[in-house]
């Protein structure tokens, strides 16, 4: 582990002085710093992953904290002037019309012309406070039965029938949550305030705008995302309000209530697919074995590596991630499983991002396999839904793995108007950064109403609704990543639909694409995949009626 910026400073001054007089030095000059630049992301990587295991270890935290302040503004300067000397040398124009080349440059000469100075340490501020989402919500428990479950396992219980058991445990999660609303407005405001200023310093007039400069968002801009938002309103709301209004039907209810929406309408108990995280990494290598048998060996290789943390546990940071680790090659999946069928779908998304990890690892430079989000969303999206004919792996019962594909299903429409809320709430954030928390409120209350259904009664916890989008992580640590899900939702029910049609050709377009990493632009690996890069009001549409088609054949 890197313990002084002294220890690695000499390795960016080799770099910096040493001379370029071929085109082969110049390849070996960008495979050093591609190495480089490997330890130092794998190394921030390992803290990261240590912390979220255990976010009640101070030691952990105080050491992802010195990467944060003490590494990573020390690294900008020089990885600025590393930039030059490569857009700078003579063999660049000659790289550049290698399409590889030409992507990961073209990144480069963006994170010259937004690097700043003075913004070195307020990326380290905002490095440092952004983690704190994570140990606020990590510490976020309730008492049930006796016992402390954490908010991951008192979601689960949301599923159950008994709806005296679910508002009980609902108002004691809101009470919970409660505790923490103002910390949390206050640090997503103290964000705001910085990510602004980072803006402002680079030329921007907002933070949406140098943000989607920085994300290298060159295939598509923020006109396209507001065809998104709207093309989600008319097509994919009306979907869920009807699946809904089948629902509120056979609960005999006129309205939700907030601890409702997630139970079986036929008074079934929730979907139980595994007990621990070791039968859940085993059906899934078993479900990726039947797939293509190098999905499951990149499972097995991870597990004989202890690259997996999958259980749920008092003090682990929520959500789930798989961080790719490009010096060693074997990325590390965490998660937060509980049983529950979500879980399931957590472990095989996660699954889809590894695998991509695996089959890109052979790339030339790290840049190659640093990917556009709607690049990995793609190929975890996928995973998805390919692996869903083979849940019977987990479902002995036909009646409950017809229902998980149900639930899927379903669940892909339910969540794109969440993604589209979110994506144009964060829009609105950007463009009114000294908005006050009542503001705050009232537009998230706003576009609850224009993606929502109004078929939820949320008297007496109105609170809980203002304040929803602060169980979101990536809008405290990953500003603006969260439209890429929508987008590449799209593009993996493109790669579900061939499956179904010819499962041996999709299943291969689909590592063929996973395969080029970064390497060619966004479109271009879209259509190595066998699908389109479009999120237009009419491909939405066709989209809407194939799972509608789907839905009503289970």
């Amino acid at each position: 582990m890197i313990n002084s910026w002294e220890k690695i400073k000499p390795y960016f001054e080799d770099l910096l002085s040493r001379e370029l007089n071929d085109l082969k030095g110049f390849k070996q000059w960008l495979a050093d710093r591609s190495e480089l630049d490997a330890v130092l992301e794998e190394d921030a990587a390992w803290r990261y992953i240590k912390m979220t295991i255990d976010t009640r270890d101070k030691a952990l935290s105080e050491a992802y904290t010195f990467f944060v302040t003490k590494i990573q503004p020390e690294l900008a300067p020089y990885e600025d002037k590393l930039n030059h000397k490569m857009v700078k040398c003579v063999f660049f124009s000659e790289l550049n019309n290698d399409p590889a080349y030409q992507i990961y440059f073209r990144s480069v000469k963006t994170a010259i012309d937004l690097f700043q100075e003075k913004n070195i340490p307020l990326e380290a501020e905002l490095g440092e406070k952004s983690q704190q989402y994570g140990v606020i919500s990590a510490a976020q428990t309730i008492e049930h039965n006796g016992e402390t479950i954490t908010m991951q396992r008192a979601a689960s219980l949301l599923k159950e029938t008994d709806e005296s058991l679910r508002k009980s445990v609902f108002e004691k999660m809101a009470e919970r949550r409660k505790e923490d609303v103002n910390k949390l407005n206050d640090l997503y405001s103290e964000l705001v305030k910085l990510r602004h200023e980072v803006a402002i310093n680079a030329g921007f007039s907002n933070y949406r705008d140098y943000k989607f400069q920085s994300l290298n968002r060159f295939d598509y801009n923020k006109e396209d995302c507001f065809a998104f938002h709207q093309a989600i309103r008319t097509h994919i709301v009306p979907l869920v309000k009807n699946i809904q209004q089948d629902k509120l039907t056979k609960l005999g209810k006129e309205k939700f209530r907030p601890w409702d929406s997630e139970v079986d309408p036929e008074g079934k108990a929730p979907l139980k697919p595994f007990d621990k995280g070791s039968d859940l990494l085993t059906g899934t290598i078993n479900i990726f074995k039947k797939i293509d048998p190098y999905f499951a060996e990149c499972l097995v290789t991870m597990n004989e590596m202890g690259h997996l943390d999958l259980d749920s546990k008092e003090g682990k940071a929520p959500g789930g991630y798989n961080y790719p680790l490009y010096e060693i090659g074997v990325p590390f999946i965490f998660m937060n499983a509980v049983g529950a069928q979500r879980d399931l779908v957590t472990m095989v998304h996660e699954g889809g991002h590894a695998v991509h990890s695996f089959l890109s690892r052979e790339l030339e430079l790290t840049g190659f396999k640093n990917l556009p989000s709607e690049v990995a969303e793609l190929a975890s999206m996928s995973m998805e839904l390919l692996t869903m004919e083979h849940w019977d792996e987990f479902y002995a019962n036909p009646d409950d793995f017809k229902r998980a594909k149900r639930e899927q299903l379903e669940s892909i429409l339910k969540i794109l108007p969440w993604i589209a809320q979110i994506d144009e709430f964060q829009h609105w954030v950007y463009e009114n950064p000294a908005h006050s928390h009542d503001a705050r409120s009232h537009k998230w209350l706003e576009l609850s109403k224009s993606y929502g259904t109004g078929l939820t009664d949320w008297t007496g916890f109105e609170e809980v609704q203002a304040t929803a989008w602060q169980r979101q992580l990536h809008l405290f640590e990953v500003p603006f990543y969260y439209i890429e899900y929508g987008i590449a939702q799209l593009g993996a029910l493109g790669v579900w639909k061939n499956s179904l049609l010819e499962s041996k050709a999709a299943i291969e377009n689909y590592k063929d694409a996973l395969r080029m990493g970064y390497t060619r632009s966004i479109p271009e690996i879209y259509k190595k995949a066998g699908v389109q890069f479009d999120f237009s009001d009419a491909y939405l549409s066709e989209l809407a009626g194939f799972v509608q088609k789907n839905l009503v054949s289970l």
